[in-house]
């Protein structure tokens, strides 16, 4: 049974820092590419960022240079490394894989509040 586990969220003031992880199990971990979404409060999930199986990372524009997205493959765990973090930040964090044959899985998500 394929599944994904967020943690690391809470409340942190402006200008802080947070590690999501996301404890993958039930699949190949390394054989496949993971990503972070968030959703805020009346808006579209959105991409944060995607690391590839090969560990090539792209980030969605609004935290380049803030967040960096890791993975290691012999704990099945995916991290989002959160730096200079903003009000605008404020969401629900998830991680998510495809799989074979196109199967979305989707961990519960974790909240991350920005706020002072």
């Amino acid at each position: 049974q394929v599944q994904l586990v967020e943690s690391g969220g809470g409340l942190v003031e402006p200008g802080g820092s947070l590690r999501l992880s996301c404890a993958a199990s039930g699949f190949t971990f390394r054989s496949y590419a993971m990503s972070w979404y968030r959703q805020a409060p009346g808006k579209e999930r959105e991409l944060v960022a995607i690391i590839s199986s090969a560990g090539g990372a792209r980030y969605a524009d609004s935290v380049k240079g803030r967040f960096t997205i890791s993975r290691d493959n012999a704990e099945n765990t995916m991290y989002l490394q959160m730096n200079s973090l903003k009000p605008e930040d404020t969401a629900v964090y998830y991680c998510r894989t495809v799989l074979i044959a196109g199967v979305v899985a989707w961990g519960q998500g974790t909240q991350v509040t920005v706020s002072s």
